[in-house]
């Protein structure tokens, strides 16, 4: 291994260190090691081992998205299964082509639904005319409309991740909600606030172009109505654009050579097809699988979920492997509704409370003494503040030294969940070489862990067969089946759990991300901006030369584990930002409010951003996966200006109550520093 291909593959080259802080495995001060620094050095070097395996050249584009797919009958598994054209056709249209509307929201899922009803709530968005919401999908709930497949629930603890809780009044049936329930919620939402009748549903926003004269935004859009009938565009104006993408909206497949000639059939798990399958999204009894040779392609967060179902039903389950997930205990169980009256939803804001608690509890910011609310395999994960932040060590200086030690501290954090998750393989799975394949060797933050008491235990039975490609992929596919070093798996049916493409790509910039070309103020395309100097916003929210446009913060915002959260926080920056902002058009007379950030203030919370990044240096010795796209992420760039652009994509490092804290200080202050607010008069 060269000392180039060492470093992009775990093995901190950059102060002659082994990533634990240490030089050839000794202790600190040249003491003689431990133990664990001997079990840690160890586990490092498989580490990057593993890693090298799955490193490809061509990164992200080794796979395809479906609507991208050169086959069309790849590209038709992306069909919605779901929508009733007929039902959706008969209705009014709620989006009227030439209308103008106050604010224009691209997305109706959990997020787009958070930013609707924060804007209602402040007063902003009252009248019938005043929002509207777009969305590709035949309903409400974003990645909980298109994911219905069996065994599906959400991975965080339900009474945190379903949004709006207390405003709404619902009790969860369990403490990870299925996803019928979470759709249902959606909906619920919808209801309550009034949404129903302010959504176009199978569209897509193509483009927005912001217009100088009019000072609002041009936004074009496009509404499929089903296969019988021809899809119509539609064109009108939005005082403000919310682009709102969810992390799972582009699902993706690896290019297998000829997997579109595979004779039987095929669906992704974004899609799945009762119809071959048997039983239904509410009804997971499988019975079209019964006699059948079935095949999945993926073991991530939704294989890990999916494969015990198929156990149930299927005579034969061929599991294909690239990399192992981390699979952590479950602990499911129903709502004790005394617990949830007096220890749960007890008081005015639990829910945000105990938001923060979980993210606290993940970045080691519990106070002494402070309860862990969670209290779950999410909360036993001692390293995983290295992919979201955390304040207890501060700003991490950016030398070798100083890296070399955070990276050590945090990889001997982590080092015991990632022996436990491994010793759980051992524990349950009955084989030994079963066993060894299905362990995960990267840091728990790498990929997203996974929860469940049933994957691991599902390879005992005698008709699950795990096929571990070490790393490799599936080589081929033929008509009958899948093609692994040599030899060919006869399928009758093809599972594609092979996930989305990545947020991370072209550094986050909302464009790409929410599948929308955007141009603002002299045609500038934000794409472009973002490829030119990389990341540029104030936080996270918004981008100079594109005002009244506002996306929820990926890159220069906040991450965390519950999607749901970070939502909320983009949501409530916002609308304060646009609620000052109308307040000060109407104090001096005006109709209403252009506001934008400033270069000098996207520009200085972007070195600020960059000059946090270090703290992440911890991502460097992973895997390759969807959180880094395949490993693009991983390389050192020798271009000055590639390594500057790519620092400026980091999260803020300094965990969650920092980021919330920072902000909830600017919208006290009060003056909308870093952004210009001019009144429009007509």
């Amino acid at each position: 291994m060269t000392a180039t291909e060492a470093d992009q593959n775990g093995v901190n080259t950059t102060n002659g260190t082994n990533g634990s802080g240490n030089t050839d495995g000794h202790g600190a001060n040249g003491s003689l090691p431990s133990q664990e620094d001997l079990a840690l050095y160890t586990a490092q070097q498989k580490y990057a081992q593993e890693a090298s395996k799955r490193l490809r050249p061509e990164g992200a584009s080794q796979f395809v998205q479906l609507k991208n797919a050169d086959s069309s009958r790849i590209r038709s598994l992306e069909a919605d299964p779901w929508a009733d054209h007929a039902a959706l056709n008969a209705k009014p249209a709620a989006v009227k082509d030439g209308a103008t509307y106050k604010f224009v929201i691209a997305g109706a899922g959990y997020g787009g639904l958070l930013f609707a009803v924060r804007l209602i709530q402040a007063g902003l968005a009252s009248g019938p005319e005043d929002i509207r919401l777009i969305d590709a999908a035949g309903g409400f709930g974003g990645t909980w409309w298109w994911n219905r497949y069996p065994g599906l629930h959400c991975d965080v603890e339900s009474y945190t991740y379903m949004p709006l809780l207390e405003e709404t009044g619902y009790v969860p049936k369990k403490k990870y909600a299925s996803g019928p329930e979470l759709r249902e919620h959606a909906d619920r939402i919808a209801t309550q606030w009034n949404l129903h009748g302010k959504v176009l549903f199978r569209a897509t926003v193509r483009s927005v172009h912001w217009d100088e004269e009019k000072q609002d935004w041009h936004v074009r859009i496009t509404e499929g109505r089903g296969p019988e009938e021809e899809s119509r565009d539609i064109e009108v104006r939005a005082k403000y654009f919310i682009a709102v993408s969810g992390l799972f909206s582009n699902p993706h497949v690896p290019k297998i050579p000829g997997l579109d000639s595979f004779a039987g059939q095929m669906f992704h798990t974004a899609r799945w097809n009762y119809h071959v399958s048997g039983g239904g999204p509410d009804d997971w009894a499988l019975k079209g699988l019964e006699g059948k040779r079935v095949g999945i392609i993926g073991t991530g967060a939704t294989a890990i979920q999916v494969v015990p179902q198929l156990a149930r039903w299927a005579k034969e389950v061929y599991v294909f492997q690239r990399t192992p997930s981390a699979v952590n205990w479950r602990g499911q169980r129903a709502t004790d509704p005394e617990e949830w009256k007096t220890k749960i939803a007890n008081k005015k804001g639990w829910q945000a409370e105990r938001m923060a608690n979980l993210n606290a509890a993940l970045s080691h910011e519990l106070k002494d003494g402070e309860e862990d609310m969670i209290n779950d395999a999410w909360t036993k994960l001692g390293g995983y503040c290295a992919t979201i932040g955390s304040s207890k060590w501060g700003i991490i200086e950016p030398t070798p030294e100083k890296i070399g030690e955070h990276v050590a501290r945090i990889y001997k954090l982590d080092f015991p969940c990632t022996e436990a998750t491994r010793a759980r393989v051992d524990d349950i799975v009955a084989d030994p070489k079963t066993a060894a394949s299905l362990k995960a060797w990267y840091p728990s933050w790498c990929k997203r862990p996974t929860f469940s008491d049933e994957y691991l235990q599902a390879f005992n039975l005698p008709h699950v067969h795990l096929i571990d490609t070490d790393g490799k992929g599936v080589d081929s596919a033929t008509s009958s089946g899948l093609v692994v070093g040599g030899s060919e798996y006869p399928l009758d049916v093809l599972v594609l759990s092979t996930g989305f493409r990545s947020p991370a790509v072209a550094g986050g910039s909302p464009g790409i991300r929410n599948g929308i070309e955007m141009y603002g103020r002299g045609g500038v395309s934000v794409d472009n901006k973002w490829q030119d100097v990389g990341a540029a916003t104030l936080h996270g929210v918004c981008t100079s030369g594109f005002p009244n446009l506002f996306f929820n913060g990926v890159a220069q915002s906040v991450g965390a584990p519950n999607y749901s959260f970070m939502l909320g926080v983009s949501a409530t920056h916002v609308v304060h930002i646009v609620g000052e902002a109308e307040r000060r058009a109407a104090r001096e007379g005006g109709s209403r409010a252009v506001v934008e950030v400033t270069k000098e203030a996207e520009e200085a919370w972007s070195m600020e951003i960059m000059g946090h990044a270090a703290f992440f240096a911890t991502m460097m010795g992973c895997t390759p996966g969807y959180i880094n796209s395949e490993g693009e992420s991983l390389g050192v760039p020798t271009d000055p200006k590639e390594m500057f652009k790519k620092s400026r994509a980091s999260v803020w490092s300094q965990g969650t109550a920092t980021f919330t804290r920072r902000l909830e200080e600017y919208r006290a202050e009060g003056s909308l520093r870093g952004l210009e607010v001019t009144v429009v008069r007509v």
